[in-house]
């Protein structure tokens, strides 16, 4: 038997290696927290423990890079909290919403939520350690998961404005739920804002519009954010026809 020497014992660790997780921490607290709300019946105050876990998550990375404290351990906590908080937490908060009096064909809704963003988040931390065609690069393969968390979330919030009990209907949630799900298990392309580059002649449209939704959603938050969650799934069929333009000029070349 070989026997390995002692472990070398760390004694201390800087700051900056410790606030990415603090922030990673945090979205898993709101998404835990979320899953309370909803099974008291306080449905508004779930959906924004959500959004706020949604928050944490876009900053837990920028404050890694920012900081140069990104490890192997945030990125492995990274997707535990993602699993919860936008896999867990949004299938149980619409299964207790509107889905209970379903079963059992409501919790199997529920259920694919979960255990699609877990396969989706776990192709992801393997397609990290791999390079990528450049075509790929405006594009992530399959919904991300707090996108997945906005789609199954659309009926609730557009309840919340409308006060229709269209939107609460069964099967309306449950197909937001399972669209949610399977784009998320799927290699379909959409679309990732994290290099895009703005020509200078745009920028202020792009500022005044970043304005606009700015001030939309402190008016009216929930229409907002619902009206987000369709835009977002009629981009889907738009960036396959774009992706694949990409991919054909990609893989074609420039001629010789």
């Amino acid at each position: 038997m070989i026997l390995s020497g002692p472990r070398k014992r760390i004694h201390d660790l800087p700051f900056n290696r410790i606030a990415p997780n603090l922030v990673t921490l945090s979205a898993l607290a709101s998404g835990v927290t979320s899953i309370r709300f909803a099974m008291e019946g306080r449905w508004e105050y779930a959906v924004i423990a959500i959004c706020l876990a949604a928050v944490f998550d876009a900053l837990d990375g920028r404050v890694a890079r920012m900081l140069h404290g990104a490890s192997n351990f945030g990125a492995e906590l990274d997707s535990l909290s993602d699993v919860v908080c936008f896999g867990v937490a949004p299938g149980v908060l619409m299964f207790f919403w509107t889905l209970e009096a379903q079963a059992p064909a409501g919790w199997i809704c529920a259920l694919m939520m979960p255990l699609c963003c877990a396969l989706r988040l776990a192709r992801f931390n393997i397609m990290l350690a791999g390079p990528q065609p450049s075509y790929w690069k405006h594009f992530f393969v399959g919904l991300p998961a707090p996108g997945g968390a906005l789609v199954a979330l659309t009926p609730i919030m557009l309840y919340f404005y409308f006060k229709s009990d269209f939107f609460r209907c069964p099967y309306i949630v449950e197909t937001f739920l399972l669209l949610s799900a399977l784009l998320m298990a799927s290699r379909l392309p959409t679309i990732s804002l994290k290099k895009i580059r703005v020509p200078v002649r745009y920028v202020a449209a792009v500022l005044m519009l970043a304005g606009l939704i700015a001030g939309a959603l402190i008016y009216e938050p929930w229409l907002t954010v619902g009206t987000a969650g369709l835009l977002y799934i009629a981009s889907v069929p738009v960036c396959g026809l774009v992706f694949l333009r990409l991919k054909a000029k990609g893989e074609t070349g420039p001629a010789v």
